[in-house]
């Protein structure tokens, strides 16, 4: 009898556990976003609840549809810094007057944790160029090593939009300026052309965890014109008179400023979502396709989120960006594991952290559940969901990191108006993929206006559309799983991604690390054969610590240096490679 009822009761229980449609239903497209894109959610910002929340919904229908979960129970957690916060003890004095940590005077995030007391000097907007045409120099009559370097935010030419200054003028441009002229500290404050209100920007993280070895803060006009007062100068009147003479002007006051600073760089951890459906085949089980899609977004929104909606704190509930795509590989996963095992073994992973760098795909690949040289395809689906009715026009990219992809793509094609990409670089997961010379496909149906705004809501999504999408990667997946020799790497445009602003004189040809997750300088994560670094001897995995002996501690360092540099040098690159000193010698 006791058998009998415990019997009973494990059909129940089985009967109430989650289920799956094995085929593609517009209803479970629409049940796996509306989920994922809910308030409730509060926009899956990595490390929150509502990141985790994602996570075990995304495990539990991997779970339901009988993958074998990888890692931790499926999850394959790790670190980033995710925020900045002020700790305790931060201060600001001038004399016998105190100030007063956020109304008065704030770190950025990339500030060093110290404390300095020295002189103030006064350097225009603590610019320093000399290329081709464009000279100004805020520093030629003035000494400031040792000293705080006050200067004003923004640069000469505030009313153009297209200002050549522009690549000078960001507050870590002018802090590596500063730590180069072994300053003491940097004090930005905005001049009323720059900002009419008086008052500080708000602590935010810019995504990248690198520091400065000095100090750098801002201060409201209040603050900088006491410690201007002695010389009868105002921020409104310099501001004024270097618009006038259109020069800099540097001023040395008698000004001694002590300032503590204690930002803390908040550390949280969060996971990628891995199953896997092993192959049939007693050979090719051994190989692995790659199917992802990442499931973060970004949270509240907010100044340094990535929200396009700069002024507006709301849920981010990126519905196409990217719970699209995670329904996707949910979608591809329950089908697949339906259908019966194919002859490759496929590998189905919901990327954690893709939108402060692609942390969760690089924490992937570098720590995968098999060796990157058994991964003969990865399929990338980022923003699926918005297919326009009229075109049917689908976005793939890295169609030339195989010979066979781009006559797979036309000859599957259901009436797609497809728009091809060779490169295998992209901004999203499966450039950490083509870094290690595997094919990938990147599918997407492209950018729209709601786009990283809290406009991207579940009710624009179109579902038709979604599935068509779906139903076409399928057949994709199933041929890459099931034909008889695998697809054939080959490169597709450089490893790295080029500068937006296209300001680059040279370029060593490497991917550097964009999260700034290596802390003794900048990592390569990927070098492009026949380019200056590829030539010169570098390889994946160096951390570039000096450029020509100048130091090098981010790609905001690395990318500033790189500005100097023309075709034709010889220069001296110092890595760290295996953590010993090397030093390598490239010609641009």
């Amino acid at each position: 009898m006791k058998i009998t009822v415990f019997v009973i009761l494990i059909a129940i229980l089985a009967s109430c556990g989650p289920k799956f449609n094995p085929e593609i239903t517009i209803d479970d497209i629409k049940e796996n976003i509306s989920y994922l894109a809910s308030d409730s959610l509060k926009g899956r910002k990595p490390g929150e609840p509502g990141d985790l929340l994602a996570a075990e919904f995304i495990r539990s229908k991997f779970e339901a549809a009988g993958l074998e979960l990888l890692y931790s129970n499926g999850f394959q957690s790790f670190k980033l810094v995710s925020s900045a916060e002020l700790g305790e003890g931060n201060s600001c004095k001038l004399a016998d007057r105190s100030f007063t940590p956020e109304s008065d005077f704030l770190p950025y995030a990339f500030s060093a944790n110290t404390r300095v007391s020295a002189q103030v000097v006064f350097a225009g907007y603590g610019i320093e160029v000399d290329r081709d045409s464009l000279k100004w120099n805020d520093f030629k009559d003035v000494s400031v090593e040792g000293k705080w370097i006050m200067a004003l935010q923004g640069d000469p030419d505030l009313d153009n939009p297209t200002s050549p200054f522009l690549e000078f003028s960001s507050e870590r441009a002018k802090g590596l300026t500063a730590s180069d002229k072994n300053a003491a500290g940097l004090i930005l404050v905005a001049g009323p052309k720059f900002s009419e209100n008086d008052e500080l920007s708000s602590l935010f993280f810019d995504k990248n965890s690198s520091r400065f070895s000095i100090p750098v803060i801002q201060v409201t006009r209040k603050v900088a014109n006491e410690i201007l007062a002695e010389t009868g100068k105002t921020i409104e009147s310099i501001e004024n008179e270097i618009s006038e003479k259109s020069e800099g002007i540097s001023i040395v006051t008698n000004a001694l400023l002590e300032v503590t600073v204690n930002v803390n760089l908040k550390e949280t951890t969060t996971q990628n979502v891995v199953a896997m459906i092993q192959g049939s085949d007693e050979k090719l089980k051994d190989e692995y396709l790659v199917l992802g899609g990442h499931y973060d977004h970004l949270g509240m929104g907010g100044p340094g989120s990535g929200s396009r909606a700069v002024d507006t704190v709301a849920v981010h509930n990126g519905a196409d960006d990217n719970a699209s795509g995670v329904s996707a590989v949910i979608q591809l996963a329950e089908k697949i594991a339906a259908e019966g095992n194919p002859k490759r073994s496929l590998i189905f992973v919901a990327f954690g952290a893709e939108e402060m760098g692609l942390v969760g795909s690089k924490a992937f690949t570098a720590e995968a559940p098999v060796a990157s040289e058994k991964m003969v395809a990865m399929f990338n689906f980022d923003m699926v969901g918005r297919l326009d009715s009229a075109s049917e026009a689908l976005s793939i990219g890295g169609t030339q990191t195989a010979k066979e992809t781009e006559q797979l793509l036309n000859d599957l094609n259901p009436g797609f108006q497809l728009a091809f990409s060779g490169e295998g670089v992209g901004p999203s997961d499966h450039a950490s993929f083509y870094l290690q010379n595997i094919p990938v496909f990147f599918i997407s149906t492209g950018a729209h206006s709601d786009y990283h705004t809290p406009q991207d809501d579940t009710e624009l999504i179109n579902f038709e559309g979604a599935k068509k999408v779906m139903d076409y990667a399928y057949s994709l997946v199933e041929n890459v799983a099931n034909r008889d020799s695998a697809l054939t790497f080959q490169e597709a445009g450089a490893k790295f991604q080029r500068s937006r602003g296209g300001r680059f004189k040279v370029t060593l040809g490497v991917m550097p690390d964009f999260a700034g997750l290596e802390k003794r300088g900048m990592r390569i994560d990927g070098v492009t054969k026949g380019k200056p670094a590829y030539n010169g001897g570098m390889l994946k995995g160096d951390i570039i610590t000096a450029i020509d002996g100048k130091k090098v501690g981010n790609i905001y360092e690395y990318m500033s240096r790189l500005k100097t540099l023309e075709a034709g040098e010889t220069i001296t690159v110092d890595v760290l490679r295996d953590d010993k000193p090397t030093v390598l010698i490239i010609q641009l």
